[in-house]
């Protein structure tokens, strides 16, 4: 055990990337333990991307990066503004609430940051604000992505730890909305105490046709409900419901009720049984090639071309993370590292509150280190017999898992998010670093909320019927 970790982290240390570390340790440690055949190494990388589940992930990041193209970021950060630009400081509750609806057919915090990031940290910078604010605020809010369904984390966490995604997804809602609240009470503070006003004038005609924006989308399922109960089948209800909805803003030309309809398409069709998570990647991908090829008209062959390209490259990177951690979390397994782990973590402590404090503790950590991928991979083997010994629902601590993790990517040394928006931003990575640290004080009470109130997670799977 000494020699696979000691391996790691020493080539960790000398700069090798996270997942040849895991991959070269793994491969020494097996020729000089011959505790299984060299061949192994091969056969386990290779089983751990043999996962339905996992084909959700180049389908989700195709998405997000269709959206990106399509010309809809600019239309919600558009529609954004309309909705909470005249409050005080009010491209920092822009930045948030775009992130929100984002997140809804993103499901990443690099395509937040790196898509939406961009246009609002030039607004903020064209309107006044410091680019320390702009970056924070961006950071902060990118974390939304994974958190609001639909997430790639979840998806990994979901096959790994053997539970329901579409329950995942659902657990997301409420915490997301927590940390939405949190941030804009944070943007509000800042704004009382610098003396900002707002970015936009009060606008009652502005304000109302967001407003009605959002109770169109929230009258789409009602709609669909009153058709069957009316006596048409779940099918046609749905039919009619979308192509009134199609007429509507083509009429009227709405800037985000068709981006605020990817999640009620996605956790729509789930709860229907129309797609599985795994298919509803699909779906979040024909939808945006819907918008904007056909109703937006704002792509080309050559942008899906270069969208499809840079999915490539970045589902590989993701994908032989998760090789190398398969193959690693694997060794730590036969090898009784995660049985050695899990014994001292349980001589410590057999609450699991206190437990759940220790493994805040220790992801927090990690997530500092290791890609949310490979952390979680490598993660979950072995806190998750804990877990289920400790009475504690996988479906909460699942949500906990991911919400530590995205606070790592706006850390040192290897926290992604923040190296994208040292980028975007023209920023050092200190100043970046400096710019982000007061907005860990609302994201760690997020945590802190979600650890020790799991109603907040478990409260919608279950009455949806998916969790117990």
């Amino acid at each position: 055990m000494l020699l696979l970790l000691g391996g790691f982290l020493l080539l960790m240390l000398v700069g090798l990337p996270v997942a040849l570390s895991m991959a070269v340790s793994s491969l020494v440690y097996i020729l000089v333990t011959g505790i299984t055949p060299d061949v192994t190494l091969a056969q386990r990388m290779i089983a751990g991307v043999e996962s339905f589940p996992l084909l959700a992930v180049p389908f989700f990041i195709l998405a997000g990066n269709l959206m990106n193209i399509a010309g809809v970021t600019g239309r919600i950060y558009k529609f954004a503004v309309a909705l909470v630009g005249w409050m005080r400081g009010g491209l920092g509750h822009v930045n948030i609430v775009g992130s929100v609806i984002f997140s809804g057919m993103s499901g990443t915090a690099i395509a937040d940051a790196a898509g939406l990031g961009t246009i609002e940290i030039k607004a903020m910078k064209d309107h006044g604000y410091s680019t320390e604010f702009a970056v924070g605020v961006t950071a902060a809010s990118a974390t939304l992505g994974p958190i609001i369904p639909p997430s790639l984390p979840f998806v990994i966490y979901g096959m790994m730890a053997n539970v329901s995604i579409g329950a995942l997804f659902l657990g997301g809602v409420i915490p997301g909305v927590f940390m939405t609240l949190a941030m804009m009470a944070t943007v509000a503070y800042f704004a009382h105490k610098n003396g900002w006003g707002s970015d936009t004038p009060f606008s009652w005609p502005q304000i109302g046709s967001a407003a009605i924006e959002i109770l169109i989308v929230l009258a789409f399922p009602v709609v669909v409900w009153l058709l069957v109960v009316a006596g048409l089948s779940v099918n046609m209800a749905v039919g009619i419901g979308l192509v009134a909805l199609l007429a509507l803003d083509w009429y009227f030309d709405f800037s985000a009720v068709m981006a605020l309809m990817a999640p009620v398409i996605l956790i729509g069709g789930m709860t229907l049984g129309w797609f599985t998570p795994t298919e509803a990647a699909v779906a979040a991908v024909i939808w945006s090639l819907f918008l904007g090829l056909v109703r937006y008209r704002s792509m080309t062959l050559q942008t899906v071309a270069k969208a499809t390209f840079d999915t490539i490259e970045t589902t590989a990177s993701v994908l032989f993370i998760v090789t190398a951690a398969s193959i690693f979390a694997w060794l730590l397994t036969v090898s009784q590292a995660a049985q050695t782990l899990t014994d001292a973590m349980l001589g410590i402590t057999q609450n699991k509150w206190v437990f759940l404090l220790l493994a805040n503790i220790l992801i927090l950590f990690v997530g500092c280190f290791i890609d949310t991928i490979a952390a979680i991979t490598i993660l979950v083997p072995i806190l998750l017999p804990i877990v289920l010994k400790l009475g504690i629902d996988p479906i909460h601590f699942g949500l906990i898992m991911t919400l530590n993790l995205m606070i790592g990517l706006l850390h040192p040394p290897l926290g992604m998010v923040l190296f994208v928006l040292a980028r975007v931003a023209k920023l050092s990575v200190e100043r970046t670093t400096m710019a982000i640290l007061p907005w860990l004080v609302p994201l760690l009470l997020a945590l802190v909320a979600i650890t020790y109130i799991p109603e907040l997670t478990l409260w919608l799977p279950k009455y949806m019927g998916l969790s117990k």
